[in-house]
């Protein structure tokens, strides 16, 4: 009896420190190290955005980011790179439209904010791009601004409205809803903001009904304290994917950030990303 249930301890312990050992090894965390023009940054990709980080992974071991450039930069917002055409353009081209040739499903997470240092999907816009599909490769690092608590409520009644926009949309344009299309007209043009309001906020309330599974954002206590402290672009949440955050070299977004840039954003003197490497 003794042997019998030492067996069974040591089966189960045995277990247990197998089971430790593979949560150990699945959580470990990939580091990417992005050498710029303008200095280094590590970035942690996220477990939780699988389609995001293998992508990331295989663009990197394909050398496919090195010598693109950041090619829209914007102040106290973000900076953006990932488009390969940008690897020999000439001074003052427009950016912004190149990429592998293929899109990667949106793969939103609540735990994920776009603080600043948030590494994120670029994409094309709702009225193309209902289903939010994420570029294939060109990716922004959130630099952002500070905001308060009335800012944060606003953005989260807010994040419900974006939701439901494309869905109001094509309620509206439905055919069959030709007389609202007409009511809505009328309203415009004899300047009745009340009745707009009005019927808007009935069409609101069935596309509500029509889908339930769209949620208005709240944020936690955490996530406010951090947009209250570091910053970052909450009105984006929800709307594009989150798939990792810089560690190491927020002062280099700044730097970039800071630059001169044509009436397109992108940045007078180049700035280059000469390599990405895993590093961990």
């Amino acid at each position: 009896m003794k042997i019998s249930k030492l067996i069974i301890i040591a089966v189960i312990v045995l277990t247990v420190f197998s089971q430790c050992k593979s949560q150990k090894k699945n959580n470990k965390e990939t580091i990417v190290e992005i050498e710029t023009t303008m200095g280094n940054l590590k970035v942690k990709l996220y477990d939780e955005t699988p389609e995001h980080k293998n992508n990331f992974l295989k663009l990197i071991d394909e050398k496919f980011y090195e010598g693109v450039l950041f090619h829209r930069v914007i102040a106290d917002f973000m900076i953006q790179a990932g488009d390969p055409d940008s690897k020999t353009a000439q001074e003052g081209q427009a950016l912004g439209s190149g990429g592998p040739g293929y899109t990667i499903p949106a793969e939103f997470n609540p735990k994920f904010i776009h603080k600043k240092g948030a590494l994120s999907a670029a994409r094309t816009g709702d009225q193309v791009n209902p289903e939010k599909r994420s570029s294939g490769s060109q990716f922004y690092i959130v630099q952002g601004s500070i905001f308060n608590d009335e800012q944060l409520t606003q953005m989260e009644t807010q994040s419900e409205m974006n939701q439901l926009l494309p869905f109001i949309r094509t309620y509206i344009q439905n055919p069959e809803n030709e007389s609202i299309q007409k009511e809505i007209a009328n309203f415009q043009n004899t300047r009745n903001e009340k009745g707009l309001d009005s019927l808007i906020n009935i069409i609101t309330e069935i596309v509500k009904k029509e889908h339930p599974e769209i949620k208005s954002l709240k944020y936690t206590e955490e996530q406010k304290n951090i947009y209250k402290t570091i910053g970052g672009t909450p009105h984006l949440d929800g709307a594009y994917t989150v798939f990792g955050e810089v560690v190491e070299g927020l002062d280099i977004i700044d730097k970039i950030a800071s630059v001169k840039r044509d009436k397109n954003d992108r940045p007078i003197d180049d700035i280059k990303i000469i390599s990405m490497k895993i590093i961990k």
